[in-house]
């Protein structure tokens, strides 16, 4: 059986969290994702949960802090008697209103180059830091959701993870992944970042389009122009993005607040997205995306 290992016992002292964001969608739109998570408040109560996501409803479940373990060496999360992987989902959830089994096996993953936070990662002060996992990867295998049958076969996937103390007190988030002949994808997150003294708005971005990784970050020079529920423009030297949320269903969903999942925030899983990139005067691409995740909280 596969060694498994829990979190370093200074993480499980809290405040602390770390959580798996998983998207599965299908040519016909479809869309789950999945959250497993680890969660420590720090007066000590540890728990875990899985978050299911769906276009029309979102499901929370808790479980004791026993029933995760975590490989990362091999990327694998067990939480009650499913699991979560390199190699693809297995479900066999049953209760509080929901039905969720089946299987999904991954294709080959899509890493970045180079770690998404860049120097922000040495930031011992940062509240929250972001990986990403896969920008996009291949889907087979079909899930049944309270009776629905829902075949993800030739489908996309998308893997990111967070951890820290707590949610950013303001931020944006955005994710969408296409296929065809113009094969890409888009991750961009901006947040305000504390520091001991004072701190700053910062945003990480990675587009690949046609095979190439466009990367706009507050560490290399990124502008901020606007952002608000509906959207961003960010500027980096000759490069421009823009994305603009044209339509989205929101769920509400459970964030950290110092380790505990006290702060309610609202994602629409299958928004309406459009995102255009320049380099200069020249328009590089433009895509409109009817699955994208959206994330927009204002602060409290």
């Amino acid at each position: 059986m596969m060694i498994m290992e829990l979190f370093h016992s200074a993480h499980r002292k809290g405040p602390y969290f770390e959580g798996w964001y998983f998207k599965h969608q299908n040519p016909q739109g479809q869309t789950l994702a999945l959250i497993p998570a680890f969660h420590a408040g720090k007066e000590g109560r540890r728990t875990a949960s899985l978050q299911i996501i769906s276009k029309e409803q979102a499901w929370w479940l808790e479980y004791p802090e026993a029933q995760l373990q975590v490989s990362r060496q091999s990327f694998q999360v067990q939480l009650g008697q499913s699991s979560f992987g390199r190699q693809g989902t297995d479900l066999h959830i049953r209760g509080d209103g929901l039905s969720l089994c089946g299987t999904l096996r991954y294709g080959p993953f899509t890493a970045l180059r180079s770690d998404i936070m860049g120097p922000f990662r040495f930031f011992a002060g940062m509240q929250c830091s972001h990986g990403v996992i896969s920008m996009g990867h291949s889907l087979s295998g079909t899930l049944e959701v309270n009776g629905e049958r829902l075949d993800f076969s030739d489908g996309t996937g998308y893997i990111e993870t967070d951890r820290g103390r707590s949610f950013p007190s303001r931020y944006l988030w955005t994710q969408c992944a296409w296929g065809g002949a113009e094969r890409g994808g888009l991750m961009l997150a901006i947040a305000a970042v504390p520091l001991p003294v004072g701190g700053f708005t910062g945003c990480i971005c990675s587009v690949l389009h046609c095979g190439r990784e466009y990367r706009l970050a507050t560490y290399r020079g990124a502008r901020i122009e606007a952002w608000s529920a509906s959207g961003a423009a960010i500027r980096q030297g000759k490069y421009r993005l823009e994305v603009q949320l044209l339509d989205g269903r929101r769920q509400a969903l459970r964030a950290p607040v110092e380790g505990r999942m006290e702060r309610t925030i609202h994602e629409s899983l299958c928004g309406e997205l459009r995102c255009r990139l320049w380099r200069g005067k020249d328009l590089l691409f433009q895509h409109r995306d009817q699955t994208a995740s959206f994330e927009y909280f204002p602060g409290d």
